[in-house]
C-alpha cells in the first residue's frame, strides 16, 4: 500500500517545476496531478478486485505493477498537462491493484476488531511513507530534476515486486475462487446493498478522503505560495504525516479495548469540530501564523488516523466472503464521492487556507451524520 502514498507525495515539491516544463502555470490546474490519480485508483480497483477473486491475489498485483511502470514512462515523456494527467490516472489504475488487494489479503486472513488492529498497523506503515516522501522528492528534484522522481518510483516498484513475490503467500483459498464475468458485479452489488452499515462507512470514507485530498492537492500551494515556505514545505508535510501515523498506531492498540465503532465515532466528532473552530476563528481574516495552522492541521490529522482503518474494517466486516469484489466496490464508491469533492473545494483554495477547513468541517459533518444513523452495535453484526 505504501507505493500509493509514495507516488502521490514524492511529487508534491515538484508540481511547480512540472508545470513550467509542460507549460501549465495555474496552481489549481497542476493540483489535478494529485487528485486525478485517485480517479484511476477508483476505476482500476473495480476490475482488479473481481479479477483477484478469480485468479488469485498475487498475479493481479503483478499486472498492476506492470501498468504502473508503463504509466510512469508516459509521465516522463508527457509534453502537456493533458498527457501528464492521463499518465497520472493510469498510474492510479496500476496502483489500484496493490491498494485494493492488500485490503482483500487482510480480510482473507483476519476478521472483527483484530482485523481492524492489523489494518491499523498496515495503514501506519502506509502513513509513514509521506513522512519521508516529499523530502526525498525534494532531494531528487534539486539534484536530478523532476523526471528522476518517476524513475525512482519505478525502481521502488521493481524492488517491491521481487520482495512481495518471495515473502507473501497467496491468501485466496482455491474453493473461494469465482469465475470472472459481468454477473460478478451484479451479485456483488446486490450483496453490498444488503449491508447498510457497509454502504454508510463507504460514504463516510468518501467524504473524509475527499476533504483530505483537498489538503494533498493544495498543500504545496498553501505552504509555498501563501506562506512562502518552499524550502521547509517537505518537513512541515512530514510533521503532519507523523500526526496521522501516531494515531493510526494508537488505534491498533486501542481498538481491541474500545472497539472500532466507538473510536471511529469519536474521531469523526473531532474531525468535524476542529476545522469548524478554525472557520469560526478566522472567517474573513488572513491566514494565521504557520504555527497555528500546523496545530489545527495536526489535531485534524490525528483524528484521521482513527477513521480510515476503522471505516474500511467496519465496511469489510460483513462481506468477507466477497472480499475482492467487496473491497473493489467499496473503494470505487468512496473514490467516486471523494474526487469531485476534492476538485470542487480545491478550486477555492487560492488566497487563504480557509476553504480547506470549511470543506473539512462540512465533509466531517456529513460523515458523522451518516455514521450516527447507520452504525450498528458490534453484537448485531453478521460476518460474511
Amino acid at each position: 500500500m505504501s507505493i500509493v502514498a509514495l507516488t502521490i507525495d514524492a511529487l508534491l515539491p515538484a508540481l511547480s517545476n512540472i508545470g513550467v516544463a509542460i507549460h501549465s502555470h495555474d496552481a489549481t490546474d497542476n493540483s489535478m496531478l494529485v487528485t486525478m490519480i485517485f480517479l484511476g485508483l477508483g476505476v482500476g480497483q473495480l476490475f482488479f478486485g473481481p479479477l483477484s477473486d478469480s485468479f488469485g491475489r498475487k498475479p493481479i498485483i503483478y499486472v498492476g505493477f506492470s501498468v504502473f511502470i508503463l504509466a510512469s514512462i508516459v509521465c516522463v515523456v508527457a509534453p502537456s498537462l493533458e498527457i501528464m494527467i492521463f499518465g497520472r490516472i493510469l498510474q492510479g489504475v496500476g496502483l489500484s491493484a496493490s491498494r485494493t488487494i492488500s485490503i482483500s489479503i487482510i480480510r482473507d486472513t483476519y476478521e472483527g476488531n483484530y482485523m481492524a488492529k492489523i489494518m491499523s498497523f498496515v495503514t501506519a506503515f502506509f502513513i509513514l511513507v509521506p513522512v519521508v516522501a516529499p523530502a526525498i522528492g525534494k532531494i531528487i528534484l534539486d539534484n536530478f530534476g523532476w523526471r528522476a522522481i518517476f524513475y525512482w518510483q519505478v525502481l521502488f516498484v521493481i524492488v517491491l515486486w521481487v520482495w512481495f513475490k518471495k515473502r507473501q503467500p497467496e491468501t485466496l483459498k482455491p474453493e473461494y475462487k469465482v469465475s470472472f464475468n459481468l454477473t460478478v458485479f451484479k451479485n456483488g452489488f446486490k450483496e453490498l446493498i444488503k449491508h447498510k452499515e457497509t454502504l454508510a462507512c463507504t460514504m463516510v470514507s468518501g467524504f473524509v478522503t475527499g476533504s483530505f485530498l483537498v489538503y494533498l492537492s493544495s498543500a504545496q500551494h498553501i505552504f509555498e505560495d501563501q506562506y512562502d515556505l518552499k524550502e521547509t514545505f517537505p518537513y512541515l508535510f512530514a510533521m503532519l504525516a507523523v500526526s496521522i501515523g501516531l494515531s493510526t498506531f494508537f488505534n491498533g492498540t486501542l481498538v481491541l479495548r474500545y472497539g472500532m465503532r466507538k473510536l471511529a465515532f469519536i474521531a469523526l466528532l473531532n474531525f468535524t469540530a476542529i476545522p469548524l473552530l478554525y472557520v469560526i476563528c478566522f472567517w474573513g481574516a488572513e491566514n494565521p501564523s504557520v504555527e497555528i495552522l500546523m496545530i489545527f492541521l495536526s489535531l485534524i490529522f490525528f483524528s484521521i488516523g482513527f477513521i480510515f482503518g476503522n471505516m474500511r474494517s467496519i465496511a469489510m466486516e460483513p462481506i468477507g466472503h466477497i472480499a475482492g469484489i467487496g473491497a473493489a466496490m467499496t473503494g470505487f464508491i468512496s473514490t467516486i464521492i471523494s474526487v469531485p469533492i476534492a476538485t470542487f473545494i480545491s478550486s477555492y483554495v487560492t488566497d487563504t487556507a480557509l476553504p480547506l477547513f470549511l470543506g473539512l468541517s462540512i465533509c466531517g459533518a456529513l460523515g458523522l451524520t451518516i455514521f450516527s444513523i447507520f452504525r450498528q452495535p458490534a453484537s448485531e453484526v453478521v460476518l460474511g
